[in-house]
């Protein structure tokens, strides 16, 4: 029994690990983050969004929600302007599962066989980065940058959870920690 739930766990624990998303953010070092209040979105660098209008609204809500939650309020005269664009590439597993065999049988000659069992196996899945910029409306200048990379998903079904996964992550380190 102990065995059984020992296993589970690790097959979780892997299986959480793969659909993680990785998370790398850059800041201003002298950008005054408790200073911004307020935000509004780049239109003109979200409508160049290489991703379809559903996946835009589904991203833009995401961020609501999460601004929204740390305390910044959506304004026509922001303190910071949100923009985000996305890259992604198919990425492609080849398993090689080779083992060999020793035995008597036809070969090029009566004797000894040696042969090797051939067990090839491929994978795609589809990998996504999404950026998030933000962008100082006075200084005209970024001031932070997170960066999110995760195994996409092309099923309908968890889109909406995923992108919340992908955006939530991501500005889980907004503001940054300035060390004093």
């Amino acid at each position: 029994m102990k065995n059984t739930v020992a296993y589970l766990l690790v097959i979780t624990l892997f299986i959480t690990s793969c659909q993680s998303v990785k998370v790398v953010v850059d800041y201003d070092k002298s950008a005054q983050f408790t200073s911004y209040k307020t935000y509004g979105f780049l239109k003109e660098g979200i409508d160049r969004a290489e991703i379809n209008d559903l996946d835009k609204r589904r991203i833009l809500k995401s961020v609501e929600a999460v601004l929204t939650e740390k305390g910044l309020t959506k304004s026509e005269t922001p303190d910071l302007l949100v923009n985000f664009f996305t890259k992604e590439r198919q990425e492609v597993n080849i398993n090689n599962n080779n083992y060999g065999g020793f035995g008597y049988g036809w070969g090029w000659g009566w004797g000894p066989n040696i042969g090797a069992q051939m067990n090839i196996s491929t994978s795609t899945s589809i990998q996504g980065t999404l950026y998030i910029d933000l962008i100082d409306t006075k200084r005209k200048e970024l001031i932070w940058q997170g960066i999110g990379r995760g195994s996409l998903t092309t099923d309908v079904r968890y889109k909406e959870k995923l992108i919340n996964t992908f955006v939530g992550s991501i500005l889980e380190k907004y503001p940054p920690e300035i060390p004093l």
